[in-house]
C-alpha cells in the first residue's frame, strides 16, 4: 500500500516512491464524492496512486481532473498513464504546456538536456502523450469546480513559464508545485518547518519568482501543499525564509559569472555553503554528511539553473 498522509478539508498527500521516501507528493483532493490529482510523479506512481483511491471507496471513474502545476516530469511524467487509468478525468494545464503533453517529444528531449538521455530515461520511462481532446487549459483566472469547492489558477512564473498555482475555496489553502520551494520532512525539528529554494532547470526567473511568492503570501493562506514534500504551515516566515535564500542564490551565481569552465563548479560550492550556513541559522539536527547527501541532487540541479540563467543574458 502507498505511503498517504490524510489532512483536514479532504487532500491527502499520496507518496508517488519517486527518488525516495517524502520526495515527490501527488495531492489528492476529495469532495462531495469527486476527486481531483494534483501532479503526477512518474509511470511507475500509477499503481499507488489506485490502490490509494480505492482504499478511499473511490473508483477511477470518480476522479474529474488531473491537474498539472507544472510539466516538469517529476511533476507530470506520469500523466499519460494516469489519464489512460481514469477514464472521466481532464488534465488540466497552463497553456504553455499542453501542446508538449499532447506531443512529448520536445519535453523528453528538455528532459534529458538536462539528466543525460540514460538517466532521463531510467527516471521516467516513456512518456505517454495525451489526446488533445481531453486536455484543459488553465490560464491565470481559470476556475474548476470540484463537488462544492472552486480551485482557482494563478500564472505563477519564476520556476518555469509554464507553471501554475491553485488555490482552493474550500481550505484557503493553496497548491503551490515547486513555487514555494522544497521542503523535506527530514529536516524538521521540533514541528518546526523549513524551505530551499529550486532553481532548476532552465527557466529560473529571480524576479518573477519573487513576484510569484509575494502572490501566494498576498491569500494569506492558512497552509501550502508542495510537491517536495506536503503541507507546509507558519506560511509568512517560510515565505521570508524563501525570499532571502532566493537572493543569496542569486548572488552566489553573479559572483561567479565569469569563472568561465569552472563557473559549474564555484557555483555548486557556494550553494553547499548557503546550505549549510542555512543548517546552522535554522538549527537542523540533520549531521552535514547525510546533510549535505540528502540536497546533493538539488544542489547539483539548482547550480546547473543558476547556470543557464546567467547564459541567458540575466
Amino acid at each position: 500500500m502507498p505511503s498517504v498522509i490524510d489532512y483536514e478539508h479532504g487532500i491527502s498527500a499520496i507518496d508517488s516512491g519517486f527518488g525516495r521516501p517524502l520526495l515527490d507528493a501527488i495531492h489528492l483532493i476529495v469532495e462531495d464524492g469527486r476527486a481531483a490529482l494534483v501532479d503526477t510523479a512518474t509511470n511507475a506512481s500509477l499503481p499507488l496512486v489506485l490502490a490509494a483511491l480505492a482504499a478511499k471507496g473511490l473508483a477511477p471513474e470518480q476522479v474529474d481532473y488531473v491537474i498539472l502545476t507544472h510539466i516538469h516530469l517529476d511533476h507530470a511524467g506520469g500523466a499519460g498513464a494516469l489519464m489512460r487509468a481514469l477514464p472521466n478525468a481532464r488534465l488540466t494545464v497552463h497553456p504553455r504546456g499542453a501542446r508538449h503533453m499532447a506531443d512529448p517529444a520536445r519535453l523528453v528531449a528538455g528532459t534529458a538536456a538536462v539528466y543525460g538521455e540514460a538517466r532521463a530515461r531510467a527516471m521516467y520511462g516513456d512518456i505517454l502523450p495525451v489526446p488533445a481532446a481531453r486536455i484543459l487549459e488553465t490560464p491565470e483566472g481559470a476556475t474548476l469546480r470540484l463537488g462544492g469547492r472552486t480551485l482557482a489558477f494563478l500564472d505563477t512564473p519564476g520556476h518555469a513559464r509554464h507553471h501554475v498555482c491553485i488555490h482552493d475555496s474550500r481550505s484557503g489553502h493553496v497548491f503551490a508545485g515547486d513555487m514555494f520551494g522544497l521542503s523535506y520532512r527530514e529536516l524538521d525539528a521540533g514541528g518546526r518547518q523549513f524551505v530551499f529554494p529550486t532553481t532548476t532547470p532552465t527557466q529560473f526567473e529571480p524576479a518573477a519568482m519573487h513576484a510569484s511568492i509575494d502572490r501566494l503570501l498576498a491569500l494569506r493562506p492558512g497552509a501550502i501543499y508542495v510537491t517536495h514534500y506536503g503541507r507546509l504551515r507558519d506560511v509568512a516566515r517560510l515565505g521570508a525564509d524563501l525570499h532571502r535564500l532566493i537572493d543569496a542564490h542569486v548572488a552566489a551565481a553573479q559572483q561567479h559569472r565569469d569563472a568561465g569552465e569552472e563557473r559549474p563548479a564555484r557555483i555548486r560550492t557556494a550553494l553547499t555553503e548557503i546550505l549549510l550556513d542555512e543548517a546552522r541559522r535554522q538549527g537542523w539536527t540533520l549531521a552535514p554528511e547525510a546533510l549535505l547527501g540528502l540536497m546533493a541532487n538539488d544542489i547539483a540541479l539548482n547550480a546547473q539553473g543558476l547556470v543557464a540563467w546567467l547564459d541567458s543574458g540575466a
